[in-house]
């Protein structure tokens, strides 16, 4: 299946809102300054999530570079204050004055970039970021290929085999093309007919075929063929991979 694209937010730090990766590495700096542990993520996001219950933030989730998730929060300044006001008294008191100073002056960039605890948490964001998207490039990979090898190639088929490459099953695509408007039926015939606006788009074929019966008389039979650009088409509005022959 071609995947969605995969979003991943910003890392957000400014004189408004924080993200709870920026956060944790604040914690955890005070905390080792005043000879505590550190924290963990899992932990944090827990600890978060209990003392915003029922307010508005946003959480999302990237991918890890050993294949696993992580949940980050971006909140409030004021939120994050309440979150900080779990801590000891002496992380407390480290974490409380460089929250109100971003909370009431204007973030300063170049400030930012001599702050430990902004470095860290913004880069861990941003690294989780890349690999995330780079994940999903490689995820993806196959799939543009195929369309890329079916888009280049030549000659039709017919609807059935078009599912088969679409992996869809033949109903679903009759019924899909029914729908789309890209075939119909003519009243008191059973077979299915190409709308000239997808013959003259490149997206389909009709083929008319006279054959021989055993009396010696002629049947004509239509036959609506997809082309490589029309399995193309199919393939990005069902949200599918494509099997390239």
């Amino acid at each position: 299946m071609l995947k969605p694209t995969l979003a991943v937010p910003e890392s957000v730090v400014t004189d408004k809102t924080i993200d709870s990766q920026s956060l944790l590495g604040m914690v955890n700096t005070a905390r080792k300054q005043c000879g505590e542990p550190e924290v963990r993520n899992n932990k944090f996001i827990e600890k978060v999530e209990d003392e915003l219950d029922g307010e508005h933030y946003t959480k999302r989730v990237v991918q890890k570079s050993n294949k696993t998730s992580m949940t980050i929060i971006d909140m409030t300044i004021k939120q994050a204050l309440r979150v900080a006001a779990r801590e000891s008294k002496a992380v407390r008191r480290s974490l409380v004055d460089k929250l109100e100073a971003m909370n009431t002056k204007s973030f300063d960039p170049m400030a930012a970039l001599n702050d430990a605890e902004f470095l860290r948490g913004t880069l861990l964001t941003y690294s989780e970021k890349v690999i995330a998207l780079e994940h999903q490039v490689e995820e993806m990979k196959p799939d543009v290929d195929a369309l890329e090898r079916i888009a280049k190639s030549d000659g039709s088929m017919c609807i059935t085999n078009a599912a088969k490459h679409l992996q869809v099953q033949p109903k679903f695509l009759f019924k899909l093309l029914s729908e789309s408007q890209w075939i119909y039926r003519r009243a008191g015939s059973k077979g299915w007919v190409a709308y000239q606006g997808k013959i003259q788009t490149g997206f389909l074929e009709h083929k008319v075929t006279t054959v021989s019966r055993s009396d010696g008389s002629e049947k004509v039979v239509e036959q609506v063929l997809v082309t490589a650009k029309g399995l193309t088409k199919l393939s990005k509005l069902i949200g599918v991979s494509v099997v390239a022959a």
